[in-house]
């Protein structure tokens, strides 16, 4: 297939081109650099220009592809909610392009949509409509091209990691470095999933080959992690301490991160590998910070 892949350059996006490529696929990258375009053209892939911010650079990304997975998403998180309408954007105006075919959309979420109640994991077959995370823009996005015919699926992520970037606990170590500790929150039995940065792209690519309208996949190696754990692991890596500080300490220590650190989210992914065949075989995350570099 001809697919167009948006954040093309990005950490996952750039890990997804030689999974699909690999299996025989054409790739055409989205990207709005020089340098980004270098990277593709060095990857095998077709060039795309284009932005989250021009709806028409998506559209015909879009029109000229057998299948669109959209990974693009844009990490400032100071302007999270902000970003998170940018993206319900983005999602309509690729759907458009796609209306009245069976050309499948992979478009991205986070596991937390699935959450159900009473800290059990979340699962594929939930949408927590309800969630207080603006991310679930994304999905509300993804409900109305369904209602609309268009072939949309999801892939919910957990933090995806590798020995160089781990998702949301990448700023933790930042924040380590500033106040000299790494923390938790209370007694630090809050979980988060994970996910190796292999095991996804792989998914991305069972997932738009599945083609199945309505689908919601967990790319979820590892149910859950505790904070605690993951502190440790930091504390290890950069020498420090580790500490626990309490919920009210979370926005002076943790800034915007607070808003993360403390919740409880495991998630399940036990549907997902059923209907894919996908087994994740990667390191775990304990593993890869284990291996990071600090320095």
């Amino acid at each position: 297939m001809r697919i167009f892949l948006t954040g093309a350059t990005g950490f996952i996006g750039a890990a997804i081109v030689p999974e699909l490529i690999n299996a025989g696929h054409h790739v055409i990258g989205m990207t709005r650099s020089d340098a980004g375009a270098q990277a593709l053209i060095d990857a095998g892939a077709e060039v795309h220009r284009g932005t989250l911010e021009d709806p028409e650079s998506l559209r015909s990304g879009a029109a000229n592809a057998d299948a669109v997975i959209h990974t693009a998403f844009d990490h400032d998180f100071s302007r999270f909610v902000e970003n998170c309408e940018k993206d319900k954007r983005a999602i309509a105006a690729l759907g458009s392009a796609l209306a009245g075919s069976d050309r499948p959309l992979i478009i991205t979420s986070g596991t937390g949509m699935g959450s159900g109640e009473h800290g059990q994991p979340a699962t594929e077959d939930v949408f927590n409509i309800s969630h207080p995370n603006p991310r679930i823009a994304s999905e509300v996005a993804g409900n109305a091209l369904l209602e609309a015919g268009v072939n949309v699926s999801v892939v919910r992520l957990p933090q995806v990691h590798n020995p160089f970037k781990q998702g949301l606990i990448s700023p933790l170590v930042a924040i380590a470095r500033e106040k000299g500790v790494s923390a938790f929150v209370g007694e630090g039995r809050n979980r988060w999933p994970a996910g190796h940065l292999s095991d996804v792209a792989r998914l991305y690519r069972l997932a738009v080959e599945k083609r199945q309208q309505g689908a919601r996949y967990h790319a979820v190696g590892e149910e859950g992690i505790s904070s605690r754990e993951i502190a440790e692991a930091l504390g290890r890596g950069l020498n420090l301490p580790v500490v626990s500080i309490s919920p009210g300490e979370a926005a002076s220590h943790f800034g915007w991160m607070a808003m993360f650190v403390g919740l409880d989210m495991p998630a399940s992914s036990v549907q997902t590998r059923a209907r894919l065949d996908w087994h994740p075989t990667g390191p775990t995350l304990i593993a890869d910070l284990n291996e990071a570099r600090y320095v």
